[in-house]
């Protein structure tokens, strides 16, 4: 069902059926999907564990380690235990790319999701249909929180793929030095996608109300992506250690806690408290502006 489709099914003097929003969803995910701005984003996060996996393969192919000291600690850490087990590259490529690469992606799509609709003349034709605003925005909304999903599982995909051409698999050793088998780390690896994916839900929601602001595509994408570059930034200055844990970024990492034997639920559970927070806030600033602005393209 194309867009023209789904607006003049539901533009015949009735109210949307649940169908129909469907409808509006599934087309939604398919022009994002098949833009190819989308798939260049999707094709460079699949590169990012390939370009790993090979700077590692080659590193070691004398037989000397990777990383750092050796360690099996967070984030890139990780990078040291992958010659022993290419699920390791799962969580690297993760750690790798979470604190710019996805958030990027994310915000470009959650940027272009209402100002790039503004700025091709489409959102007052997608308006006639007696959808409302607010389902237009949440289905704008729930499109960017699929493609936070897919866009995590491309990496961890690519990675596992690599991982398993590059290196051997098997048990593995957690960070707190105990052995679990390759079934249970395969599980870890994949609750560890979606913690993934559930930390970007405060990214999508600030990058949807930027786009609610602003009828240029492109400047709502460049100024969420400023907004990240920013953040990052402001999380690494010691001085501001007292602001720090209210940035949505800083429990990001938190997800190797994973990996630990038993696991830390602590900073898990403040990073996707945090999250929920930043998508409240911001997924009703954006709703309060959509809502009451005067749509002129």
């Amino acid at each position: 069902m194309s867009r023209a489709e789904v607006v003049t099914e539901a533009g015949a003097g009735r109210a949307p059926s649940p169908l129909w929003t469907l409808g509006l969803f599934r087309n939604e995910l398919v022009t994002t999907f098949r833009r190819w701005r989308t798939i260049a984003l999707l094709g460079v996060l699949a590169a990012v564990p390939v370009l790993i996996g090979i700077a590692i393969k080659i590193e070691t192919s004398d037989g000397s380690g990777a990383g750092p000291g050796g360690g099996g600690g967070e984030g890139p850490a990780f990078i040291s235990q992958i010659t022993n087990n290419g699920l390791f590259l799962v969580f690297t490529a993760l750690a790798a790319t979470l604190p710019f690469f996805l958030p990027m992606a994310i915000g470009v799509i959650a940027g272009d999701a209402i100002a790039g609709e503004g700025s091709a003349g489409t959102l007052r034709y997608l308006l006639v249909a007696p959808a409302g605003r607010t389902r237009l925005l949440l289905t704008k909304y729930a499109t960017t929180m699929t493609f936070c999903l897919v866009a995590t599982l491309v990496v961890a995909v690519s990675a596992l793929a690599t991982g398993a051409l590059l290196f051997p698999l098997g048990e593995l050793t957690t960070i707190s030095g105990t052995r679990i088998s390759f079934a249970e780390g395969l599980g870890r690896a994949l609750l560890i996608a979606l913690v993934v994916a559930a930390s970007l839900i405060g990214v999508a929601a600030l990058g949807l109300f930027v786009s609610t602001l602003t009828g240029s595509g492109i400047a709502a994408m460049a100024t969420t992506v400023g907004l990240l570059i920013t953040i990052q930034i402001l999380d690494q200055i010691p001085q501001l250690h007292a602001l720090q844990p209210y940035f949505f970024s800083h429990y990001w990492l938190s997800f190797a806690d994973l990996m630990r034997d038993p696991v830390y639920w602590d900073d898990l559970v403040r990073n996707l408290g945090l999250q929920a927070l930043y998508a409240a806030v911001f997924g009703s600033a954006a709703w309060a502006r959509f809502t009451t602005k005067d749509i002129t393209a």
